[in-house]
């Protein structure tokens, strides 16, 4: 039996340590992809010298041919422009727009069974240009935002607490960006809601460092921007989908009417399996909850018109 084929299209940082963890979590054999001659290759040569340390036999090729891609189970797409000091979000929508849009019409064509996660920023825009693009149906095309979110979330919980962040369960929503929605009261450290463990405004401080998460890096880092976390959260995707765990992750989703937004792409929790997204997990929201929720959309939306 054939091991699954997960092909990354942008084999720079982000993409680099996608197959990293996936090559020592076992997942499949891996295509990392760039239109940089010689550099998928090298990364890929290096990576496939650890497996005599970590001791796994996925086979890990470098390509700048989008043919082999062909018959991939899951194509993540991490190729963009990063992010620079003083550059918003949105800074990067047209200039990562065709980088996109050159992807995914040839996962089209040479995956058309594969299930798509995108990482190129402006998230949510993106991956809603690449189910636009693509024709895919609207479980198998998915942004990497809310686990990444929720991680920064988590990391900035457990400093301030003094306690282990494996104890905690952060829940992030909204858009990848100024504009997320963390959840505190649905954010728990063993079952406890963040509301009873700390006081508002150390919230306030909390959410807000949360949402500025990738911009404080790209500020320290002067030259690029994160990817350790990024593409663990990616990894942690493709698990759940390959092993069929249908772990409930926060991730970039088409609504078509859940928490009364349609047409869109935004954070929300899912279920993840081999199907792709299997459920759409509506969570009570409070009206100030919602009203952030749909202002996240909308500034979505306006992105997309622009396109």
């Amino acid at each position: 039996m054939s091991r699954p084929k997960i092909s990354i299209i942008g084999a720079g940082n982000v993409g680099s340590i996608i197959a990293l963890q996936a090559a020592q979590k076992e997942l499949g054999d891996i295509v990392l992809l760039d239109v940089v001659e010689g550099m998928p290759q090298g990364k890929a040569l290096d990576l496939s010298q650890m497996s005599g340390i970590f001791h796994f036999d996925a086979k890990i090729t470098g390509s700048n041919n989008f043919a082999d891609i062909k018959d991939s189970t899951i194509v993540v797409i991490t190729a963009g422009v990063a992010r620079k000091p003083g550059m918003s979000r949105e800074d990067l929508l047209k200039i990562n727009a065709e980088i996109i849009r050159k992807a995914s019409e040839n996962i089209k064509n040479y995956a058309p069974n594969a299930i798509v996660i995108t990482v190129t920023n402006p998230l949510d825009m993106m991956t809603q240009l690449a189910f636009k693009t693509t024709g895919f149906k609207k479980n198998r095309v998915i942004g990497m935002a809310g686990v990444l979110d929720s991680a920064r979330f988590a990391h900035f919980i457990a400093e301030e607490l003094k306690v282990s962040s494996k104890d905690i369960t952060p829940m992030v929503l909204g858009s990848h960006g100024d504009t997320m929605v963390p959840l505190p009261r649905y954010s728990t450290v063993s079952g406890v809601p963040l509301t009873d463990l700390m006081k508002p405004d150390v919230i306030k401080r909390l959410v807000e460092r949360t949402a500025n998460g990738g911009a404080e890096i790209v500020g320290l880092l002067k030259t690029g921007s994160a990817y350790f976390a990024p593409g663990t959260s990616a990894a942690i995707m493709i698990e759940s989908i390959l092993k069929d765990q249908k772990r409930i992750l926060p991730c970039s989703a088409y609504l078509t009417g859940e928490y009364g937004l349609k047409d869109v792409f935004i954070g929300v929790p899912v279920s993840l399996g081999a199907n792709g997204i299997e459920n759409i997990i509506e969570l009570k929201l409070s009206g100030e909850e919602l009203a952030a929720l749909h202002k996240s959309a909308g500034i979505v939306k306006e992105g997309i018109r622009s396109l």
